[in-house]
């Protein structure tokens, strides 16, 4: 059966910085594009009026949103209303059901701290918001799996699980969601893509900065929490899922669940943690802070597909570039005796720019019986055509469609992955800024070849 479209917009944090930079943005996209035609009501306590959150939403979009589209914002502007009041206080949502008036499948968005996740949701149930409404809720969904359990049965007090959305607008970049259409529509990839052929896969999110003036939040927090158990276990899935069966609604969703459960759980020797040197210097962080800010695991995934090939997963901040990139390495072919060093592979640049590349092999020019690695590379750079995440998923949770949001089964089969190791006894190595992390990680895919660094260095001059 087909969703309703939704016939309103609320956002909760209707003055904060996701709105600022990301919300605004995103709406004016979605209006200029024609899929936003309805009432689009803020809600905050800052003590502002409309006009106020009118020039928010002009510097927002001037700043983030590519500039102001004189015709896209002036729609913007005329659909826009903001009711200032605490998630408290009843008559806030009193005046939240006035300015619904006759929209009756709203969508609300709480991009705002997940702990006014439990008083917003009831208020709504409360005022009958939430009646035919959906929610759209912000990552981390829970900070371990019983307080993840802890919120999910809270949404389900008041809303069907069809009827919450779990952004990670991760799996909204275009670079991710192309990995997966690439894996699944070329036919010479899928006779390969398994143990048979497969040495390892690697994924690296690095980044070249620090915690940026944030780190109470990152002492909450910590690489795992952050990236680890969301995105990363995600682009995991993505590569290492079973092909999907079109037409079948929640086949995306179940093949992710299936592949996650099918990881086994991580042994003290499978993980090595990360500190850079000067993040107990940083304001907020604990003089003694034990976080991690670099986490390297090695995963095991038992299915007939996976068995015996090892998944590698590294984060880290203060490394020495920012780039996202998963990595399949193929098994060296018998021609050993000139092939030496990396074999074939699979290499997708999630970010910040776009890739996808094959390597292979070719003669040596000349009398030698020797080849030399190259890539033959699919490259497209971002264009203005490309949606942005958060106009994605916000057009997809309008539209009812939840296929790119997190399932609660998902959810907390992710954080019972983690789990383990975010209270284990392991050490905490220190690291210099703008290296690749410990020295104690190189350990992990030692027998496999070793990282993968995202910087162009695994090609010889005049290949990279």
């Amino acid at each position: 059966m087909t969703a309703q479209r939704s016939d309103a917009l609320v956002f909760f944090g209707a003055t904060g910085d996701l709105a600022y930079k990301k919300i605004f943005p995103a709406l004016q996209s979605m209006i200029r594009r024609g899929h936003l035609d309805m009432p689009i009501i803020g809600v905050a306590k800052s003590g502002w009026d409309l006009a106020r959150l009118r020039e928010r939403a002009r510097e927002s979009v001037e700043k983030h949103g590519g500039g102001v589209d004189r015709a896209a914002f002036a729609a913007l502007v005329e659909q826009l209303q903001y009711i200032d009041g605490d998630y408290n206080d009843p008559p806030t949502f009193v005046a939240l059901q006035r300015a619904l008036g006759a929209a009756h499948r709203p969508l609300h968005y709480l991009a705002i701290p997940p702990s006014l996740f439990p008083a917003v949701v009831q208020s709504l149930a409360r005022s009958g918001c939430a009646r035919d409404a959906r929610v759209v809720l912000e990552k981390p969904f829970g900070r371990d799996l019983a307080s993840a359990r802890t919120l999910n049965d809270t949404l389900h007090s008041v809303f069907d699980e069809r009827s919450i959305f779990r952004i990670d607008h991760y799996v909204g970049k275009e670079a991710v969601l192309n990995a997966l259409f690439f894996r699944f529509a070329n036919t010479f990839l899928e006779p390969v893509w398994n143990r048979n052929y497969v040495d390892s896969v690697q994924i690296t999110l690095a980044e070249d900065f620090g915690v940026q003036g944030r780190g109470k939040f990152y002492e909450e927090t910590g690489v795992i929490r952050d990236v680890i158990q969301n995105h990363l276990l995600q682009v995991v899935g993505f590569l290492t899922m079973e092909p999907l069966i079109l037409g079948y609604r929640e086949s995306l969703r179940d093949e992710l669940v299936k592949v996650l459960h099918a990881v086994q759980p991580i042994a003290p020797a499978d993980l090595v943690r990360g500190q850079f040197r000067g993040y107990r210097r940083e304001p907020g962080v604990a003089a003694e802070s034990p976080v991690e800010t670099f986490a390297a695991l090695r995963l095991a995934i038992d299915s007939w597909r996976w068995e015996g090939v090892p998944v590698y997963v590294r984060a880290g901040k203060c490394l020495a570039t920012t780039a996202t990139e998963a990595v399949v390495r193929f098994k060296r072919p018998p021609f050993r005796q000139v092939v030496q060093g990396i074999s074939n592979y699979v290499r997708f640049r999630l970010g910040p720019d776009v890739a996808i590349a094959i390597g292979a092999r070719m003669k040596r020019p000349g009398d030698s019986a020797s080849v030399v690695p190259t890539e033959l590379s699919v490259l497209r750079h971002p264009t203005a055509d490309d949606l942005d995440p958060y106009e994605r998923l916000l057009g997809d949770a309008v539209e009812g469609d939840p296929l790119l949001f997190a399932r609660e089964d998902m959810v907390e089969r992710a954080w019972e992955i983690v789990e383990p190791i975010l209270h284990a006894d392991a050490p905490l190595h220190e690291y210099e800024p703008g290296s690749w992390g410990p020295v104690a990680a190189a350990a992990l895919p030692a027998a496999h070849g070793g990282w993968w660094d995202p910087d162009g260095t695994h090609l010889p001059p005049g290949f990279d």
